[in-house]
């Protein structure tokens, strides 16, 4: 599980498409500090198992469903990325329930600079509009954040000048595509009111 609070800008060194999957090597110095194989990294969002260790780098396997639901499949070396390793049982809980199953991709539609922040518009694919809600957590590239609003079908979130410098979002525009995940507690009550509403009209 993570939090959403990214604690490093990684550099993308590889990425080696297979028939339906791709081997990812991201350079991030802190992450790998003390990473070993099989533990969990947040890349773009995206929790990932680590399968090598080498100097500062750290490889990962893409299956075809993450590059299906994600924009893993279109980083190139040199790319950016935000990165955030798995909450440790005795960490601080700084952002919200961050799993890294990205449910889907939005994209910037509008950057409106404020004084020292910035009010960035994302659309939201329809079909996750029902679980975004107004002052609700949503997670975008892998950060934690607040939705200001929802516009139709977008949403909009302020990004502070730490998120700005430290993260992916301070650098990409209006087009970029963006890894979003709904906060999971949405999803969970959803599931559990259709269950109930299912036994409730059967009997």
């Amino acid at each position: 599980m993570f939090t959403g609070i990214v604690e490093e800008l990684g550099t993308v060194t590889e990425l080696v498409p297979a028939a339906d999957s791709a081997r990812l090597t991201v350079h991030g110095p802190l992450v790998t500090s003390d990473a070993t194989h099989g533990d969990s990294i947040c890349v773009n969002g995206v929790c990932l198992t680590v399968v090598e260790v080498g100097e500062g780098d750290f490889t990962v396997d893409v299956m075809a469903e993450t590059l299906h639901r994600s924009s893993l499949g279109a980083l190139r070396p040199g790319d950016r990325v935000n990165l955030e390793r798995a909450m440790a049982a005795s960490g601080r809980f700084g952002g919200h329930v961050v799993q890294g199953h990205v449910d889907g991709t939005g994209t910037i539609t509008a950057r409106s600079p404020g004084d020292r922040w910035e009010l960035v518009e994302v659309s939201v694919p329809p079909d996750l509009a029902p679980y975004v809600v107004e002052k609700g957590s949503i997670t975008v590239d892998g950060v934690s954040l607040t939705v200001v609003s929802v516009i139709d079908d977008a949403l909009t979130v302020s990004l502070i000048p730490t998120t700005l410098e430290l993260t992916t979002l301070g650098t990409k525009g209006a087009g970029d595509v963006v890894n979003l995940e709904v906060d999971v507690l949405a999803k969970y009550v959803e599931r559990l009111l259709a269950t109930r509403f299912a036994t409730v009209e059967a009997s």
